[in-house]
């Protein structure tokens, strides 16, 4: 069996070294986002599969289930393998399927934490992130639970989530910003400035729904024009857009298909040309 091509690596914390293309595990539970999934094997052998075609980056939250994707990504992979860094978040609160609040007592986001690492079977988690920011909550409060962790020796790096360039300087004065984790896609870049301020701050950028082909992806768009050309499908184009959009970018598409993760994996062999990626930008 060939082995997969791999994407190139990021060092992220300037520390935890991963291939660039990971996945994300946001899919893994029931519709909706909520309770277990109807095919848990399933969901258990594609993780497995991820681990087997390269991947070293899983990013998911607590709620994903919630607690579920966690749960899921342990029963699958514990004793995890050397290398494997999973990401987690903590900050939404889950009061039904779709439903999604946002929580920053402090006292609350270290309570889900610890329930993490009993559900990942973790001492430590690698990078935790706060999932939204709590405008009612000061944010020097948020982020000092995930200080108090780290300090504790339970939590590696710190990430945030759907920010601005100005939340992002203003938690950088609180902690050590490892990555930032935003909607951003081929369709939807209403984060290039954030995009472009992790880039010059060597700030790991991991776009969220990084697979938004939607209406590009139809028969007669540009984006299945290239894809013919290249013979490669619209989602590995989309995520060789985003790999060559920057070398800070992490995308972490997610699937519960074999058959789509290994199309996913597939793109870290995609070369876009000047031109290819010039038709691609225009059509933001």
């Amino acid at each position: 069996m060939t082995a997969p091509t791999l994407s190139d690596t990021f060092a992220l914390g300037g520390e935890l070294v991963v291939h660039r293309l990971g996945y994300g595990a946001m899919q893994l539970p029931g519709p909706g986002v909520w309770g277990e999934p109807a095919d848990r094997e399933g969901a258990l052998a594609v993780v497995r599969t991820a681990v087997e075609q390269g991947v070293d980056f899983i990013d998911t939250a607590d709620s994903y289930g919630p607690f579920v994707s966690e749960q899921i990504i342990a029963d699958a992979l514990h004793p995890y393998p050397e290398g494997l860094v999973i990401a987690t978040k903590a900050g939404l609160t889950r009061t039904g399927p779709g439903q999604w609040t946002s929580v920053g007592h402090p006292a609350y986001l270290k309570q889900q934490v610890e329930l993490s690492l009993r559900h990942l079977r973790l001492d430590r988690i690698d990078l935790i992130q706060l999932h939204r920011i709590d405008a009612d909550v000061p944010l020097a409060d948020q982020l000092g639970a995930f200080v108090e962790l780290q300090e504790a020796g339970k939590v590696g790096h710190i990430g945030i989530s759907e920010v601005s360039v100005a939340e992002i300087e203003a938690a950088r004065e609180i902690v050590d910003v490892a990555s930032v984790q935003n909607l951003y896609n081929l369709s939807n870049r209403q984060s290039q400035d954030v995009l472009d301020y992790c880039t010059t701050e060597g700030i790991a950028f991991i776009p969220w729904f990084p697979i938004a082909t939607g209406d590009l992806a139809k028969p007669d768009s540009p984006v299945a024009d290239i894809a013919r050309e290249m013979e490669a499908t619209p989602s590995q184009i989309a995520l060789a857009w985003l790999l060559q959009a920057s070398p800070v970018v992490l995308p972490i598409p997610g699937t519960k298909s074999i058959e789509h993760l290994t199309e996913n994996m597939g793109a870290a062999q995609v070369r876009l040309s000047a031109e290819d990626v010039a038709r691609l930008d225009a059509l933001a």
